[in-house]
């Protein structure tokens, strides 16, 4: 699976072919096959792996002659894997919140924030049980730049593991967001979330245990 910020010096041939797919919109497999100098067979391998990461779609387009062909193009969440520069923006807005009103202002900011996205996902958890409401949430988590697992314990609870934190660069500054983090959790899963392992405290992952019987609503 593709985590990385994706740049003009690709690794791997997933990685090549959505670069190209990023400069030239659309392309079918001859195109890909041509620009990589590798064999349909590959090319199809490829795409299929990159569509079953969600990463591509296709459409099928109708010639004048002959068997339609398939174009192939990039999904909204391989456009998150390019540079963006929203971090950059991000990290100029707090650090002009903490300016003007120091680290209460940011902390303010953020909750409303977390409030914000509560309304935006509520409705991917109605009607689900708390499993299923965590499968979700590491699910929602993912899409939002985070590596993320979960695991379902013998006495009932639930961990949730975020491999790869995508404020990395913005958390040592702003501690408020790792605050926060497990609070948004709460609020979305309705029971108690608490911080068991923290990479910023060197841990290889940040791991939350949900608390299955101990019941978080929203103040």
């Amino acid at each position: 699976m593709i985590t990385r910020v994706l740049n003009e010096s690709p690794e791997r041939t997933h990685e090549v072919i959505l670069l190209h797919l990023k400069r030239w919109g659309e392309m079918t497999v001859a195109d890909l096959c041509q620009a990589l100098d590798i064999t349909s067979m590959a090319v199809r391998r490829h795409l299929a792996s990159l569509a079953s990461e969600r990463l591509v779609v296709s459409r099928i387009v109708k010639q004048a002659r002959g068997r339609p062909t398939y174009r192939y193009r990039l999904t909204s969440e391989a456009e998150n894997l390019f540079p963006s520069g929203f971090e950059g923006l991000a990290r100029d807005l707090l650090d002009t919140v903490y300016e003007v009103r120091g680290h209460k202002g940011v902390m303010e900011l953020l909750s409303l924030r977390n409030q914000r996205l509560v309304r935006n996902w509520r409705h991917r958890l109605e009607a689900k049980g708390l499993s299923e409401r965590v499968c979700e949430v590491a699910k929602i988590f993912s899409e939002n730049g985070y590596m993320t697992e979960w695991q379902a314990l013998p006495d009932g609870n639930f961990v949730i593991y975020l491999r790869h934190c995508a404020l990395r660069d913005l958390a040592p500054r702003y501690r408020q967001l790792c605050v926060l983090e497990p609070r948004l959790m709460e609020s979305l899963l309705d029971v108690r979330v608490t911080r068991k392992q923290y990479m910023l405290k060197d841990d290889p992952v940040c791991a939350y245990l949900v608390h299955a019987q101990d019941s978080f609503r929203c103040p």
